[in-house]
């Protein structure tokens, strides 16, 4: 007799209690599609090599296992695979855990549109179509001084909306040293082809001055283009044109001049002296500005263009524009997170800002109380000192000093030890650095302080 008719039929596993709660809960075809799946790898198993002791199953067994399989294999599958992790890696805008983590005040905002019908391109006062940037335009005119703006969904989609409303077959003047590749493969010589504008190269790559920009102008030159080397730093024997040198230059020949600022800096900071605002931009005369909204602004995934009212009205009509315009959700989340700097209070209330200035010692603080939480003999803890980074492509060469949580087991490598972390729930991202995984506290959330030491102490590794 075949081993595999222990095996109960589909509409005999639908009758059980604990099926017709799946039903209940997931839908008669994924539960149907679930229990065949795993009546199939149950046939397979006895039908295949094996002694018949390891391989006899009776028919009650067959039900149950059948039964708690089909629930795992629903619960994963309805799982979304999008979920919160612990960022312990020290990166602040690390992209592959999502970038900037919203705050408050914008996560109460999207909760509060989400769910309904907006005015997102409704004029009130005239009862016919608006323009969404309305949403967001007086708080980033505020705060950087410009005339006018246009968002999209994210800075390529800004920097490639712009060469094609600004300069399609055209030249556009870039120097050598700012012809910069990103993560993902996205390089700026590419985007300039995509967009119809043609390449003009000047300088070299460590030195470019303002008279190579004016010598390559000529009666096709589109704009002058000027890339913040957000993800890289040149030093030593180099040169590089001042702002306000470059823009005289443009001002000279009549020929605008863009900035892609990558990072999107409203406000200075002590701990990131190099790295330029947007203001100091505008003030300076550049007529366009693109920037990240999830970098060091600290808000939703978006791209923000500020300038001249006269050219963003190019962009704002161009026909790329409706492929990259943003939604309502980043614009509520944006127009929050504007309002929260416009209140003086973004060093507190916005995840990337309170990062960059969180102090050693807090830092510290927390990392002990989390290394508490290690309860297993097999694990050695220590507070180590270490450097926190920017990411994101942001702030190149800046390190913040921090106090780490080092840990090395005393039976598994530190790469064993690390996927552990990974496995728990919520998961923990941490690095490996000289042999031990290290925890940063400093881009721990303080709200999973909890979920963290709790994590840690279910580790018997």
């Amino acid at each position: 007799m075949s081993k595999s008719r222990v095996i109960p039929s589909i509409e005999q596993l639908l009758q059980r209690d604990g099926v017709q709660a799946l039903l209940q809960t997931y839908g008669r075809t994924a539960t149907v599609k679930a229990l065949r799946e795993a009546a199939e790898k149950l046939r397979t198993q006895l039908e295949g090599p094996g002694s018949p002791d390891e391989v006899k199953v009776e028919v009650l067994e067959a039900a149950e296992r059948l039964e708690s399989e089909a629930g795992t294999s629903l619960t994963r599958i309805f799982m979304s695979s999008l979920q919160p992790v612990i960022n312990a890696t020290g990166v602040i805008i690390h992209t592959n855990l999502g970038r900037a983590p919203l705050a408050d005040s914008a996560v109460s905002a999207i909760a509060a549109i989400a769910p309904h019908f907006t005015n997102l391109e409704y004029d009130f006062k005239n009862g016919g179509r608006g323009h969404r940037d309305t949403h967001v335009e007086y708080w980033l005119r505020e705060l950087t001084g410009a005339e006018a703006v246009v968002v999209v969904n994210n800075n390529a989609a800004a920097t490639l909306l712009l060469l094609s409303a600004l300069a399609s077959g055209r030249e556009v003047i870039v120097s050598r040293g700012e012809l910069v590749e990103i993560g993902g493969g996205f390089r700026v010589p590419d985007v300039l082809a995509q967009s119809g504008a043609q390449l003009r190269e000047i300088g070299t790559t460590n030195r470019t001055r303002a008279d190579d920009y004016a010598a390559a102008i000529n009666d096709r030159t589109g704009l002058l283009l000027r890339v913040h080397p957000s993800n890289f730093r040149i030093e030593g024997f180099a040169e590089r044109p001042s702002l306000e040198s470059l823009v005289a230059v443009g001002q000279r020949f009549g020929v605008p001049v863009v900035e892609d600022l990558g990072s999107g800096c409203l406000i200075s900071h002590d701990e990131l002296p190099a790295e330029p605002t947007v203001r100091s931009s505008i003030e300076a005369g550049v007529d366009v500005i693109c920037f990240s909204g999830d970098k060091l602004l600290g808000g939703p995934q978006a791209g923000v263009i500020v300038g001249r009212d006269q050219m963003l009205q190019r962009v704002r009509t161009h026909p790329l524009m409706r492929a990259v315009r943003a939604d309502k959700l980043t614009y509520a989340a944006l127009n929050a997170t504007l309002q929260e700097y416009a209140l003086g209070r973004a060093s507190i209330t916005v995840p990337v800002i309170r990062m960059i200035k969180a102090q050693e010692d807090e830092i510290e603080r927390r990392a002990r109380t989390a290394a508490a939480a290690v309860n297993t003999s097999t694990i050695k803890v220590q507070i180590i000192d270490g450097v926190s980074t920017i990411g994101g492509g942001s702030a190149p060469g800046s390190e913040l000093s921090t106090r780490l949580l080092a840990m090395t087991s005393l039976t598994i490598q530190p790469k064993h030890l690390a996927a552990a972390l990974r496995r728990l729930t919520p998961p923990i991202i941490g690095r490996i650095e000289r042999g031990q995984v290290v925890l940063d506290l400093r881009t721990v959330l303080p709200e999973q302080d909890e979920m963290l030491a709790k994590a840690l102490g279910s580790l018997t590794a």
